[in-house]
């Protein structure tokens, strides 16, 4: 299927068939894995036009593979984007987003509602390339509004926050950005496509985790970027994108390639200097589980949403920060941006703290107690102690984990195996607490 003829058809069906058609050669219906470094050239004026960005051609694994490209662009087609880019992680992809809009001077609006990691990566990428840094309240849109400098060069927020579930108002921040002649990146790695497309509501780059539901296995790690293709790179405040490239011969890469301006930059000079390049074997590790997104996401959110209300219910649970319980803050925002559903990694807090966390997590069978979301598999996580450990106090507050904080990652087993195994930790809970 091309991206010409793509549009005509629904996500589930582009989903299997976007960006490959079968291998003419063999015949093969399945994307191949070309497992290769490099390629042979037709000859040497070939060679020459395709590192010259002159024409389209593959050079050398790190920069592009046939079995990668697939993936790019059935991604970017799921998401609505001009293309995309991949990375072997999806921290790479956030990283390699900033090292390619970013020169020293400039300055970063993100959410202080996102997952440890990628807080951990602003605080500290920021600092060691001069770069100013401001967190903000994701729901307080006067907060967003009022951090724009002259010098801001993008804004940064989840879909839905890790793990606190915070539904971003994408249209209201997008606006806030664009009247500033400002890009919105989101990261869309809980919603995936599947339940929400960002671009469609304003965000200009979207990245996403593809390790997490993409995949859908806990197989792979890997990372993409998608780009809109409609902001204007031009507009006097990204010389860094716009002007002549010194480290590609004096190339002025937006006015070049136009829409694919980011993304080829993103791709020659980013992807080629950090040499961050997604592995073919797990791009069709990723094919695979694009196949079957929708299907997995639609039990995904059944199963996160009966858990969260059976947890809503109980007087041993304190909080459940599941966006999609019609009691919660971000029912609105979920009817708008997420009407399939609100995902299925969220978080409850115990009453007991740390030490009520730990008894709950090993009294666990079936969920399993590790770093990871997206799985098929129930996960379990205290955030407190790992993803966020490096986070101060405050920022935990910000972030919305307390010292008895719980992260679920439901997965697709049978509920009641689900919600039984979860007793039996709250159980555990229960009995420590009587005897102390």
């Amino acid at each position: 299927m091309s991206s010409d003829d793509s549009e005509q058809f629904g996500f589930d069906t582009r989903a299997i068939h976007a960006g490959q058609r079968p291998e003419p050669t063999s015949g093969a219906r399945a994307v191949p894995i070309f497992q290769t470094a490099s390629y042979v050239f037709e000859d040497s004026e070939a060679a020459a036009a395709y590192f010259n960005l002159q024409e389209y051609g593959n050079t050398y694994s790190r920069i592009m593979n046939p079995t990668v490209a697939a993936f790019e662009e059935r991604v970017a087609n799921l998401e609505g984007a001009a293309g995309g880019v991949a990375f072997a992680s999806g921290l790479a992809a956030q990283a390699a987003v900033f090292a390619t809009i970013f020169e020293p001077g400039d300055h970063l609006v993100v959410s202080s509602a996102l997952y440890g990691g990628t807080i951990t990566q602003v605080k500290h990428l920021t600092r060691k390339l001069s770069i100013e840094l401001t967190f903000v309240d994701p729901d307080d849109l006067e907060a967003w509004r009022g951090a724009i400098k002259d010098n801001t060069k993008a804004l940064f927020a989840e879909t839905i926050g890790n793990p606190a579930g915070n539904v971003l108002d994408i249209a209201a921040v997008a606006e806030i950005a664009h009247d500033r002649d400002t890009p919105l990146i989101v990261d869309n790695t809980f919603a995936t496509p599947s339940l929400c497309r960002p671009i469609e509501w304003g965000a200009d780059i979207v990245v996403n985790s593809a390790t997490k539901f993409i995949g859908g296995h806990g197989t792979s790690i890997g990372g993409v970027v998608v780009e809109s293709g409609v902001f204007d790179w031009s507009n006097g405040r990204f010389p860094v994108v716009a002007d002549p490239s010194p480290a590609y011969h004096g190339l002025a890469f937006h006015e070049t390639f136009g829409v694919y301006g980011l993304l080829m930059k993103l791709r020659a000079e980013t992807l080629r200097d950090l040499g961050a390049c997604l592995s073919p074997f797990n791009a069709f590790l990723f094919l695979q589980g694009l196949e079957t997104l929708s299907l997995r996401m639609d039990r995904h959110v059944e199963n996160a949403l009966a858990t969260a209300t059976w947890l809503s219910h109980r007087s041993d649970v304190e909080r459940v920060t599941y966006p999609g319980l019609d009691e919660s803050v971000y029912r609105p925002l979920v009817e708008r941006y997420l009407p399939r559903g609100a995902g299925a990694v969220y978080s409850f807090d115990l009453p007991g703290g740390r030490q009520a966390g730990g008894r709950f997590i090993e009294a666990l069978d079936l969920w399993s107690h590790l770093a990871n979301v997206g799985d098929a598999k129930s996960l379990v996580l205290h955030p407190a102690s790992t993803t966020h450990r490096q986070l101060s106090d405050e920022e935990l507050v910000r972030a919305g984990i307390g010292p008895g904080t719980i992260r679920l990652s439901v997965g697709l087993e049978d509920i009641e195996d689900l919600l039984r195994d979860l007793e039996q930790g709250l159980e555990a809970v229960g009995r420590e607490g009587a005897r102390a």
